[in-house]
């Protein structure tokens, strides 16, 4: 069971020792577990700052190329952590999700926290895939 990093073409550079993905097959089932990902380019400048709506576009075209890097795509989302910096956010980021995972509904967390990695983020999502 050798782990395969996933990194997509064009992904913003990791600010750590980490990957915006990881693939673990285990027999004849792929688990993907995504980085948290935030709202930033390539050059590290965050997208649309304090935004909530675009941000979590931006996230989630950001986890979509992950998933299909590894074969995937949102049906296959299982679980899914998001962190917002404002809970008043909570419709925007919503409606948003909402969209990707249409009739789907992965096991969810949402928490409201003091801040994220970098000053003008307002939403960081992870995600575990299985396929």
């Amino acid at each position: 069971m050798q782990p395969t990093l996933i990194v997509p073409p064009h992904h913003p550079p990791s600010r750590g020792a980490y990957s915006p993905g990881v693939k673990v097959d285990a027999g004849n089932v792929s688990w993907l577990f995504v980085t948290g990902q935030l709202a930033i380019d390539a050059t590290g400048n965050v997208i649309a700052p304090l935004d909530a709506t675009r941000q979590t576009e931006f996230v989630f075209e950001l986890i979509g190329a992950i998933l299909a890097e590894a074969g995937m795509d949102f049906s296959h989302v299982v679980r899914a952590q998001t962190y917002l910096t404002n809970m008043a956010d909570f419709e925007k980021f919503s409606a948003v999700r909402n969209r990707h995972f249409g009739s789907s509904r992965p096991a969810s967390t949402l928490l409201e926290v003091k801040g994220l990695a970098k000053p003008g983020c307002c939403v960081e999502i992870e995600v575990t895939a299985v396929k």
